[in-house]
């Protein structure tokens, strides 16, 4: 046995607590999702009714909608429903998807934390950079880190499902998908 598979039982639990952070953010993002239908209402209802139109609008709806897909990152990773296309198991079979899995895992890790990196770095500039929105300059700060808190979580799970797999490494993958 390897030392992975020792560990097996603790990250099993660990990818379950990460899966846990992308259901929080799905609650945010609900709540996100339901403010951009109201903004729309409304812009419809000034623009076809009031004729005029609001000029805080796409503001809100561009920043409401970042919220959105930051929910949608975390849960989505979450809930494993990212398109991917499982060539490589119909053809080669668990033996290469082994090294294939640790592979595509290691390499999203590592776009999840650049990535991570940037919006936080880019996040934490602010209003000094300039970093508003055109019309009522509602700050980015804020959106910037919740796409980072994201990306993060989905490397955190991206981590736990790596470990896993290696301790998963002479049996079935619990995170290969269902062919």
């Amino acid at each position: 046995m390897t030392v992975f598979e020792n560990c097996r039982d603790h990250f099993e639990r660990a990818e379950k607590h990460c899966r846990r952070f992308g259901t929080a953010f799905v609650a945010v993002g609900g709540i996100a999702l339901a403010v951009l239908l109201a903004v729309t209402v409304a812009e419809v209802f000034w623009r076809y009714v009031m004729n005029d139109s609001l000029l805080w609008i796409e503001d809100l709806s561009t920043m409401s909608l970042t919220v959105v897909v930051a929910g949608a990152i975390a849960y989505g990773a979450g809930k494993g429903s990212h398109v991917c296309v499982n060539l490589i198991a119909r053809f080669w079979g668990r033996s290469v998807t082994r090294i294939t899995d640790a592979v595509a895992r290691l390499l999203g890790v590592g776009v999840t934390a650049v990535a991570a990196f940037a919006l936080f770095a880019h996040g934490s500039c602010g209003l000094a950079c300039g970093a508003v929105t055109g019309s009522v300059s509602i700050p980015h700060e804020p959106f910037y880190y919740a796409l980072g808190a994201s990306l993060v979580t989905y490397g955190l799970l991206l981590v736990s499902q790596l470990l896993l797999g290696l301790a998963a490494w002479n049996a079935e993958d619990p995170n290969e998908p269902a062919e």
